[in-house]
């Protein structure tokens, strides 16, 4: 069992498009708490920021995240439209309490905003995440661009990491690269329906796999081929929250695990119409699903503490002077030695950094307008801050 000063920390970022900039302001508030993240996992938009994080190519890897959010809101079509979305008290970073009813017209109008925002994108695309492909600068190297029954995907998202470029140094993301942190990002295999799990720690990670991770169908996205026959798409269409991947990547070490949800699991009302219900139901399709791995982790420790002790009764009850006993034992001490090496991490703490949804709108993962994300971003941080004074775990 590992020793309390070997606890690693661990960052896990849910995928959920324009919602990851708030992982963005999470890791903001860790990074300037002193809080140094061994391992960051991902899917989707949560894959991207793990790897910015794991390899920017500056020595703030916060500060690239946030100018890469920053990047990806400038590619936004503008609509020239101003509707605010947050009562805000302009003296404190708290927003102010609001009635029922301006609840529900604040609601309305994110709504009504992150829906534009959607259609724009939808119809023009973002020049920094994706480009459809029925523009006309496609006509010249697309084989299939007079043929869209043959589709199988309406845009081009590798502009999401012809701007990821510009902010992550790859050659870091491999077994002897100079890593920030150990980088591990989900996909699927579109064949077998099977997970793909791409580890700097014993593989060199690409723009390629990024791709790939990001590669959402219903978005209708593409698959990427990430090694010869191997078909991959977004690793949300299984998970969207890769801790059992993470358990099992490094199953030596107690973690502190930094769990960022996108998609909130609890809400205090029932959805009021139609549109809220596939909000809804979106939300917990994508919430965390892993605290059965967390209760199976500590049922393991639980088990293997027993264990321990039965190991060191025996030994100190075994007769080494006869070779019998002296044979079982170390038959006993090498499947002991095993089982430690494959499940001896225990999960001391889980520390869950959950989105609010004030103003809840179903189109809200594809709003990558400047106001929203910097406000997503100020949210994640904000919310850091609440959960590391209540956790003791400020300016560690």
């Amino acid at each position: 069992m590992s020793d309390d000063d070997a606890i690693e920390n661990v960052l896990i970022l849910q995928g959920g498009g324009s919602l990851g900039a708030f992982g963005c302001g999470v890791f903001k508030a860790l990074a300037n708490n002193n809080i140094k993240i061994d391992i960051v996992a991902g899917t989707s938009i949560g894959g991207v920021n793990a790897s910015i994080i794991a390899g920017a190519k500056q020595d703030h890897p916060e500060i690239a995240l946030e100018q890469y959010w920053l990047e990806l809101a400038e590619g936004n079509v503008d609509m020239n439209l101003e509707f605010p979305l947050v009562k805000e008290d302009k003296s404190s970073e708290h927003q102010v309490e609001m009635s029922s009813t301006e609840r529900t017209q604040m609601t309305h109008i994110s709504q009504i905003n992150s829906s534009i925002s959607f259609y724009f994108s939808a119809i023009y695309g973002n020049r920094k995440v994706f480009i459809p492909r029925w523009r006309p600068e496609y006509a010249l190297t697309d084989a299939k661009y007079f043929a869209p029954h043959e589709w199988t995907y309406l845009f081009d998202h590798s502009p999401l990491i012809k701007t990821l470029e510009k902010f992550v140094d790859f050659n870091k993301l491999k077994p002897t690269g100079q890593l920030n942190s150990r980088l591990i990002i989900t996909a699927v295999n579109v064949l077998t329906a099977e997970p793909l799990i791409f580890d700097s720690s014993k593989q060199q990670i690409t723009s390629k796999h990024i791709l790939a991770a990001t590669g959402y169908p219903t978005y209708y996205f593409r698959w990427v081929e990430v090694e010869k026959g191997v078909y991959a798409w977004d690793g949300s269409l299984l998970s969207n929250t890769p801790l059992r991947e993470v358990i099992e990547a490094s199953p030596v070490k107690d973690k502190r695990i930094f769990l960022v949800e996108n998609y909130p699991k609890n809400i205090e009302t029932l959805p009021d119409n139609i549109h809220e219900v596939q909000h809804r139901s979106r939300d917990i399709m994508f919430s965390d699903k892993t605290l059965h791995n967390i209760q199976m982790s500590r049922a393991f420790t639980y088990y293997l503490k027993f264990i321990d002790e039965l190991y060191h009764l025996i030994e100190d009850q075994c007769d080494f002077k006869k070779k019998e006993d002296k044979a079982n034992f170390k038959r006993i001490q090498a499947k002991y030695k095993k089982i430690i090496e494959q499940h001896g991490a225990e999960i001391k703490d889980v520390y869950y950094i959950t989105r609010e949804e004030r103003f809840p709108s179903l189109y809200e993962n594809a709003d990558f307008s400047i106001e929203t994300i910097k406000a997503s971003i100020r949210d994640g941080e904000l919310k850091t801050k609440d959960i590391l004074k209540g956790s003791g775990l400020m300016n560690l």
